[in-house]
C-alpha cells in the first residue's frame, strides 16, 4: 500500500506537468511562429517478483513474469514544427516562411539565434531588425529614400527610389535549417539556440531543397489547435484525480489496516 502511494504521486506530479505544458501551449495561441510542445512519458522500473520462464515446484515454466511497477515520470518535450497558417497583415516588412527554415538573428552579446517570427521593423538607419531590436543575418540595410520594398520567394530584398525606378537588390535574406530542429533550445522571445542535438545550422536560399519560400505581407502564426489542447487537458484532468483517488484509497487501506491492529 506504501508502495502505491507512491506510484500514484508520480502519475500526480507527471500530470502536472503536463497540464503545464498544455497550458503554455494555449497562452502562446496567439504569439508569432510558436510551435507547440507535447509531453512524453517513460514508465519506472519494475520489481520483478518472479522472473517469465522460472521452473516450478512441477517441473514447468512460468509464461509470464510477476513484476509491480512504480509509476511514471517525464522523459521529453517533443516540439511540433508543423506549419501554422499564414495570416496577411499588409505590411511590407512582415515575411513568414512557407515550409522548412528559420531566420538568423544576431542578439546583442553577438549570438546568432533562430525564429520563424518574421515581424520584421527598420531603425533610424534602415537596418532590418526584429521587434526586440535584433539583426537580422546577414544585415539588410534598406535605404531611407526607398519608395518600395519588395521581398521576393527566394529571399531577395528590391527597392526602387524616387531618383531610379528601376529595381535594385540591396540584399538577400537567407534561411537555416537543422537535421534535427526538435533538437533546438527554446529561449523565450520566439528564439532558439543551436544545441549539439540540434546540429549546426545549414544556410541555404529559400525556396532551394528543404527550405521553404518566403511570403512577404504575411506572418506565421502559432501551431496550436485550441480544441486538440482542450482534449488533453481534460485527459491530463482525469487522470490526475485518478491518480489522487488511487492515493486516497490507499490511505484508506492503510487506515483499516491500522484499526484492525488496534483492535
Amino acid at each position: 500500500m506504501l508502495r502505491s502511494l507512491y506510484t500514484a504521486a508520480t502519475g500526480m506530479a507527471a500530470q502536472q506537468q503536463n497540464i503545464d505544458t498544455i497550458s503554455n501551449n494555449l497562452s502562446n495561441v496567439s504569439t508569432t511562429g510558436f510551435k507547440k510542445n507535447r509531453v512524453e512519458f517513460q514508465d519506472l522500473l519494475y520489481q520483478t517478483i518472479r522472473p517469465a520462464g522460472m521452473t516450478n515446484s512441477m517441473g514447468t515454466q512460468y509464461p509470464t513474469p510477476i513484476e509491480i511497477g512504480h509509476g511514471t515520470k517525464l522523459s521529453s518535450t517533443q516540439k511540433s514544427f508543423i506549419q501554422g497558417a499564414l495570416v496577411s497583415t499588409g505590411n511590407t516588412l512582415d515575411v513568414a516562411i512557407q515550409g522548412e527554415g528559420f531566420f538568423a538573428i544576431q542578439n546583442p552579446n553577438g549570438d546568432v539565434n533562430y525564429t520563424r517570427d518574421g515581424s520584421f521593423k527598420t531603425d533610424a538607419q534602415g537596418n532590418i531588425l526584429t521587434s526586440s531590436g535584433y539583426f537580422l543575418q546577414p544585415p539588410i540595410t534598406v535605404p531611407t529614400d526607398a519608395s518600395s520594398v519588395v521581398i521576393r520567394e527566394n529571399g531577395d530584398v528590391v527597392i526602387t527610389t524616387p531618383t531610379n525606378t528601376s529595381s535594385q537588390i540591396i540584399g538577400s535574406i537567407k534561411l537555416s535549417n537543422f537535421v534535427n530542429p526538435a533538437g533546438l533550445e527554446s529561449m523565450g522571445g520566439n528564439l532558439y539556440r543551436s544545441t549539439e542535438a540540434s546540429g549546426e545550422p545549414v544556410d541555404g536560399t529559400p525556396g532551394t531543397q528543404n527550405y521553404g519560400t518566403l511570403a512577404q505581407g504575411q506572418l506565421e502564426s502559432s501551431n496550436v489547435e485550441v480544441v486538440e489542447e482542450m482534449v488533453n487537458m481534460i485527459t491530463s484532468q482525469r487522470a490526475y484525480e485518478m491518480n489522487a483517488k488511487a492515493i486516497t484509497t490507499s490511505d484508506q487501506m492503510l487506515q483499516d489496516a491500522n484499526n484492525m491492529k488496534s483492535s
